[in-house]
């Protein structure tokens, strides 16, 4: 059996702590060997056993860690990624890819240059109701679809100005943080889209940064309806697709974030499933109404993926190309907003 691919991840914040660090360390074929955490001693806590690092430098030198997870705030992602890349490593880059489209595109070339991975932690395609959802469409009772419109919606009445995606500086706001996963998980299913019509905006008293949008994204006969607001009490579905045959309608939230944050394992029982309540409904023409249950999420399919990418065993699922569609898409719904027009797609 081959050796457990060396997996050092850069930065200890939520998302190294909760969507990295954790989830490495229980996917098979992965080792977590280091973490960089340039003060504290919350990693060397939660991992004991495993390396921490006070710089990048000091895990770069360390050859036999092949593959380098970028964990830190969205801002830094451009410059700590092409570090890695620069020295051979394969490389992780948290959601968002980058803040430009033209630092994207910097990372994909210097990828290419070193012969080595590039992906993007697009984990929510991996949530159990995108899952769910993808294999509802794809099985075709939708018949055509017409409309797709997908929702994350949260409650935070005051804007958290000490957190770095609230406190105004680059790389904040919700466009990059869920706009992200939103059009990701739209354009997994329909492509590249004909044209970007976005309102981004603060809906919060004091706010720093954009709080809330909607985004439509047109893909030929589709179009897709895409919104996200932290002043919604009352979440909206999760996913609405309507086809010409029938409904699919999604309400909830994939449990796997709560769950490890709370200090849960993908060995708990029932780790990943959600409460039947929450199943989605599907309604087809001239049929009863019927419950579709959602399938388990499981971020460790994206790790397993990038291993079995590494050993030759599979294609990588979220291929950098994709990431620099996201990016740029995002760019055009705040030219969007900014000028109240759709625009076209590249641009």
């Amino acid at each position: 059996m081959a050796e457990n691919i060396r997996t050092g991840v850069i930065g200890f914040g939520m998302a190294g702590r909760i969507f990295h660090t954790a989830v490495i360390a229980e996917t098979s074929g992965l080792e977590l060997a280091c973490i960089v955490q340039r003060s504290g001693d919350e990693a060397a806590k939660a991992h004991p056993g495993v390396k921490i690092a006070r710089s990048i430098e000091e895990m770069l030198a360390d050859e036999s860690i092949p593959l380098i997870v970028v964990a830190t705030p969205s801002a830094d992602h451009y410059a700590h990624a092409a570090q890695c890349l620069k020295a051979k490593r394969n490389v992780v880059v948290d959601k968002p890819f980058t803040l430009t489209s033209g630092d994207a595109q910097h990372l994909i070339d210097l990828a290419k240059e070193n012969g080595v991975l590039l992906t993007v932690y697009q984990n929510r395609r991996w949530d159990g109701d995108s899952v769910t959802m993808k294999q509802v469409v794809e099985s075709g009772e939708l018949g055509r679809i017409v409309t797709y419109e997908a929702h994350i919606d949260r409650y935070r009445a005051a804007p958290r100005l000490h957190a770095w995606r609230e406190s105004g500086g680059p790389g904040g706001g919700i466009l990059f943080d869920i706009g992200a996963h939103l059009i990701d998980q739209a354009a997994m299913l329909f492509g590249d889209p004909d044209s970007v019509w976005a309102d981004v905006r603060i809906e919060r008293e004091g706010s720093l940064i954009d709080d809330a949008f909607d985004i439509q994204l047109k893909f030929g006969p589709v179009t897709a309806l895409l919104r996200s607001t932290l002043t919604a009490v009352t979440p909206g579905p999760r996913f609405t697709i309507h086809g010409t045959q029938g409904s699919f309608v999604k309400y909830g939230i994939d449990p796997q974030e709560d769950a490890l944050k709370a200090g849960g394992r993908y060995s708990d029982p029932g780790f990943g499933e959600e409460p039947e309540h929450q199943w989605g409904e599907l309604q087809i023409a001239g049929e009863p109404a019927r419950k579709i249950k959602t399938a388990r999420g499981d971020y460790r399919g994206l790790y397993a993926n990038v291993r079995d990418a590494l050993l030759g065993a599979g294609k990588l699922e979220v291929k950098p190309e994709q990431a620099w569609r996201t990016t740029r898409i995002i760019e055009l719904c705040r030219e969007s907003s900014a000028s109240g027009c759709a625009i076209k797609y590249p641009g």
